[in-house]
């Protein structure tokens, strides 16, 4: 359970870490990535504990990238998912699992030999990308639930049911 003075702890010292690192807000990153769930636990590495909490969100997005991209082992959902999307849309979802996929090798390098300033550093740029990720991914969300009801007309395009 979230405990209120770890909470507190632990923005203190993002605070300061993000002061030595210029790294971006605790709100911001919170925002978009739930980091406040490092307070549940005491750390010595905080900055890893985030990265890993920023990470996790990537390599789930990876995931689902990959079921949209390969649907052969998926459920039967994304079936329905994949006949909502044009050319340009699976061409974007190509490119962001490249950019994610890069990620999970950075993620390797990480792992082997902690250094707080490539920790430091990895927020950074993964906060960054996400937030160029994030709109490409809203776009192509919006293509989805805008195509959800495409009826099939006269043997052509999208049914799904």
């Amino acid at each position: 359970m979230l405990n209120e003075w770890n909470l507190k702890q632990l923005k203190e010292t993002y605070s300061s870490l993000g002061e030595k690192y210029n790294l971006p807000s605790f709100e911001k990153l919170n925002g978009d990535f739930q980091i406040e769930k490092v307070a549940e636990y005491e750390t010595d590495f905080v900055l890893r504990e985030i990265r890993e909490n920023i990470t996790a969100k990537f390599l789930n997005y990876l995931r689902f990238i990959e079921s949209l991209i390969n649907p052969s082992n998926g459920p039967m959902f994304m079936f329905a998912v994949i006949k909502t999307l044009g050319a340009r849309e699976k061409e974007k979802l190509s490119e962001l699992y490249k950019k994610i996929a890069k990620i999970d090798v950075d993620l390797i390098e990480l792992d082997l030999e902690y250094s707080e300033k490539k920790e430091a550093e990895a927020i950074k740029k993964y906060y960054e990308m996400w937030q160029e990720i994030k709109k490409e991914l809203i776009e192509i969300v919006s293509v989805i639930k805008n195509n959800w009801d495409v009826k099939e007309e006269n043997g052509k395009g999208n049914y799904l049911g």
